[in-house]
């Protein structure tokens, strides 16, 4: 859920688009996630 909320989608997407991706590798994930959070800004 910590994902969908960085990313500003809902559970649902959350569901359908990153649980897979993020099975056994959240971590990586999460700092992919928060260096492209900080390009944006």
């Amino acid at each position: 859920m910590e994902v969908a909320q960085r990313a500003g989608h809902s559970v649902a997407v959350l569901l359908r688009v990153y649980a897979k991706c993020l099975d056994g590798a959240a971590r990586l994930a999460n700092q992919r996630i928060d260096q492209a959070l900080r390009e944006w800004e």
